[in-house]
């Protein structure tokens, strides 16, 4: 999400930080392999980017694992000019030009990403092809190395990526945001400030979606725990779940002998609680009386687990809370901050 370009914009201000991933060292620079041997991460500097951190991490399962997938493609791209090569057998009367292989190669090139691998002459009703065993050994030698990059010096490389791999919540934030619960678009506004508003309304009802998660976690398929367990597990390594989540997820039962719910059927089953008003049929212009359900075991544990979530606030010595804002003019910049005191708790 981080471009070179974009990383300079956040350099002038003080205190804002980034993290982002690097390719370009790892394909340029000669990295000792037996720096790798006892750990699967290492902090080094490089003189192409001063006064920033560079972790370098070497999880032996994504070597596997590139490894695997390079040989696969390497083997279905020499299928294909294979399959090339026969076709221009075969057309002994109306000849293939060059021009017209060139282009069937240029697809199986596209397709596979193996063009840098391959080496190939195309004249009329020839194609010859040869492998890089050179580049192919080079890339090989560096299957599973990644760099996490971030100007934040002075932080161990174990944070730096742990978060780097909080990108996944960013990119399941913003996916809650647009299709899957709240459906930010479309938007039907024009004026700047108006979308400016639709977007702030989303975040509050992501935050409020943000808390509920956390708060039913024990009725969820969901650690409880999830914050605390990542801080504790190593980062590089492949992510096992723990034995609390399996044993969990096998049960599909709560601590309390509840069914376990995604989010979204939870959310249906506490739906399912209703208010009625109601009047005697006697009686058409009698008082109103109000009836609500009795809520399920489900839904009485829902209802003690958010009211026993606790939410950061503010204390206020006269049992108020202060809130801070600004709006955005379209005719200034900036309006002035205001405060408003006496809001109910």
């Amino acid at each position: 999400m981080l471009t070179d370009a974009r990383i300079e914009d956040p350099r002038p201000y003080p205190g804002l930080g980034w993290i982002s991933a690097l390719r370009r060292l790892v394909e340029e620079a000669t990295l000792q392999p037996s720096l790798f041997d006892a750990t699967n991460l290492a902090a080094i500097r490089s003189s192409q980017f001063p006064g920033e951190l560079l972790a370098v991490c070497h999880p032996p399962l994504l070597a596997v694992r590139r490894k695997h997938r390079r040989e696969d493609l390497l083997r279905r791209t020499e299928q294909e000019f294979q399959r090339i090569q026969r076709e221009i057998r075969r057309r002994t009367r109306n000849l293939l030009t060059a021009t017209e292989i060139g282009v069937k190669v240029s697809r199986v090139r596209n397709g596979f990403k193996m063009a840098r691998h391959f080496r190939t002459w195309i004249e009329d009703s020839l194609l010859e092809y040869a492998c890089k065993a050179a580049g192919i050994e080079r890339e090989a030698a560096l299957d599973g190395l990644y760099i996490v990059r971030t100007s934040e010096t002075g932080v161990p490389a174990e944070d730096a990526v742990r978060g780097y791999q909080k990108l996944v919540r960013v990119k399941q934030a913003f996916r809650c945001l647009k299709s899957v619960d709240l459906k930010v678009r479309p938007i039907h506004h024009r004026a700047e400030r108006r979308v400016r508003a639709h977007l702030l309304v989303c975040m509050l009802a992501y935050y409020v979606e943000w808390h509920l998660r956390s708060a039913l976690a024990p009725l969820l398929f969901q650690h409880e725990d999830l914050e605390g367990w990542q801080a504790e597990r190593d980062p590089v390594a492949a992510a096992e779940p723990p034995q609390e989540l399996q044993r969990k997820k096998n049960r599909r039962r709560s601590e309390d002998g509840l069914p376990l719910h995604s989010f979204s059927s939870l959310l249906q089953e506490l739906a399912t609680r209703s208010r009625h008003q109601c009047r005697m049929r006697s009686d058409p212009k009698g008082p109103l009386l109000i009836r609500v359900t009795d809520p399920t075991p489900l839904q009485k544990r829902a209802m003690e687990l958010w009211r026993a979530f606790p939410v950061n606030s503010t204390p206020n010595p006269e049992n108020a809370s202060v809130i801070e804002y600004s709006r955005l003019d379209p005719r200034r910049e900036l309006w002035p901050r205001r405060r408003v005191v006496g809001l109910p708790q």
